[in-house]
């Protein structure tokens, strides 16, 4: 009889515990508020952006292929631009996406952002448009240049809530000119931004 009793302490004791767990997890788990976070996870991301690894990217760069990566550019677009609006003060969750250079260039003109009080608020409406402008092969590095057009409602505020530019009422829309890159004799499938024109 002891030994049945011992087992039920046990069950009921795992199933409390795992109640707690359920519960944490559902309150933890819930989003507040505006936090600049773009809407699809981060893993979904990564998925898009790789190219399957049984598909090398050929020399001509075909039609197959274009349209796949503009796929996956077109998720790190916006990743890019919710995580730059993002008020901490580091680039974190497009990290990957970027190489060290714009990496480097983004936290800089984040700290600069936050040394003058300011923050930002940023609704990522859509891509109205994602054209490839040119592709290019050095060597082994494949560039390719893409022409974005997007909308977003943005606005930047002071400290005490002022607007300081932008309208958080207002669409507006954003052209973009991104270079991505990637070596083509790496295993690595994934492409990062390179460059940023104007």
């Amino acid at each position: 009889m002891n030994y049945s009793f011992e087992y039920i302490d046990i069950i009921l004791l795992a199933m409390i515990a795992g109640f707690i767990f359920l519960r944490l997890r559902g309150i933890l788990g819930k989003r507040t508020g505006f936090d600049g976070k773009a809407p699809p996870k981060f893993q979904e991301v990564l998925k898009n952006v790789k190219i399957n690894q049984a598909k090398k990217v050929n020399d001509n760069f075909d039609e197959s292929a274009q349209k796949e990566f503009l796929s996956g550019a077109k998720i790190a677009y916006e990743t890019i631009i919710t995580d730059f609006s993002d008020n901490d003060n580091k680039i974190t969750t497009s990290k990957p996406l970027l190489n060290t250079q714009i990496y480097d260039q983004f936290n800089e003109a984040l700290k600069e952002r936050s040394a003058r009080g300011h923050y930002a608020e940023i609704t990522f409406i859509g891509i109205d448009s994602a054209i490839i402008k040119e592709h290019k092969k050095i060597g082994k590095i494949l560039n390719v240049t893409v022409d974005f057009i997007a909308e977003v409602i943005t606005c930047i505020r002071d400290k005490d809530k002022k607007i300081v530019s932008g309208d958080p009422e207002k669409i507006k829309k954003i052209y973009d000119t991104w270079v991505f890159s990637r070596d083509t004799t790496s295993v690595n499938p994934n492409w990062q931004l390179v460059n940023t024109l104007t």
